[in-house]
C-alpha cells in the first residue's frame, strides 16, 4: 500500500492468511486483483494523458489511472509495478496484504518485487532443480512458487481435497454394516448378461445325442405270412 499519509478507511481491509486460508476465506479484493488487466488505458479517462490503470482500490476492488485517485484518497490504495512485461507488487506492500513465503521475489531498481500471476512460458521447465509446484517454472532454493496467484491455487486446491476426502469413509473405519450400504446393486445393473442362446444350443446339442444312445430298440415284428 502507498504510504502518502492517506487516511485509512472506516472498515478495516480483510487480508489474508495463508495459514488459515478456507474454502470462503479468500477475499473479494485478492480474486478482483489476480483476474483484473492492469496497465491498459482507463475507459474514464480516454482523452487524457497517462490514463494506464496502475493503481489498484482495495476497498472499492476496481483499477485506478492517475486521473481516478481523487476520490479515493481515503481508500487502501495499492500501487502495481511492471517487470519483464507483467504486472509485480513491491514485496514490502505485499507482506502487508498476504504471507508471501516460500513465493519468489525479484530485485529491479534496488526493489524487490513479486509477480501477481504466473509468467507464460514458451518451453516446459524439465530440469532437476527447484521449480514452481503449479507451473513448474525454475525457481531458486528454497522458494516453491513463482507469483502469488500461484501460492493461493495451491493454497485453495489443498483445501477443496481435504474437504472432499473428510467426506469419504475412510477404509479403517469401514464394517460389515457400511459395506452392506453401498450401491452394489447399481454395479451388478450395468454388468451385460452373459450370452446363453449359444450354450443353450449346444446343451439341447447333447441332450440329443444322448437320448439316442439309451434309445430302446422296439420289439421286432415278422411280417404276416399269406
Amino acid at each position: 500500500m502507498e504510504e502518502s499519509g492517506q487516511a485509512e478507511s472506516e472498515q478495516p481491509l480483510q487480508t489474508f492468511n495463508t495459514h488459515e486460508v478456507g474454502l470462503a476465506s479468500i477475499p473479494r479484493w485478492l480474486e478482483v486483483l489476480l483476474a483484473k488487466e492492469f496497465f491498459n488505458s482507463c475507459l474514464v479517462h480516454e482523452a487524457e494523458k497517462k490514463n494506464e490503470e496502475n493503481t489498484f482500490c482495495l476497498d472499492c476492488c476496481t483499477g485506478l489511472c492517475s486521473h481516478c485517485l481523487p476520490p479515493h484518497r481515503a481508500h487502501n490504495l495499492l500501487q502495481i509495478r511492471r517487470y519483464v512485461y507483467q504486472d509485480v507488487l513491491r514485496l514490502s506492500d505485499a507482506y502487508k496484504l498476504m504471507d508471501c513465503s516460500s513465493v519468489q521475489s525479484y530485485k529491479t531498481n534496488s526493489t524487490k518485487v513479486v509477480f501477481l500471476n504466473q509468467r507464460p512460458m514458451t518451453r516446459q521447465f524439465k530440469g532437476s532443480g527447484n521449480s514452481c509446484i503449479i507451473c513448474y517454472r525454475n525457481l531458486q532454493d528454497p522458494n516453491l512458487f513463482c507469483s502469488i496467484s500461484c501460492k493461493v491455487h495451491h493454497m485453495v486446491n489443498n483445501i477443496k481435497s481435504e474437504y472432499q476426502s473428510s467426506l469419504a469413509l475412510p477404509c479403517a473405519q469401514m464394517t460389515p454394516e457400511t459395506v452392506l450400504k453401498l450401491p452394489v446393486a447399481k454395479k451388478r445393473r450395468s454388468i451385460a448378461p452373459l450370452p446363453r442362446i449359444g450354450c443353450r444350443a449346444v446343451c439341447l446339442q447333447e441332450a440329443e445325442i444322448t437320448a439316442a444312445m439309451n434309445r430302446r430298440k422296439g420289439v421286432p415284428r415278422r411280417s404276416p405270412l399269406y
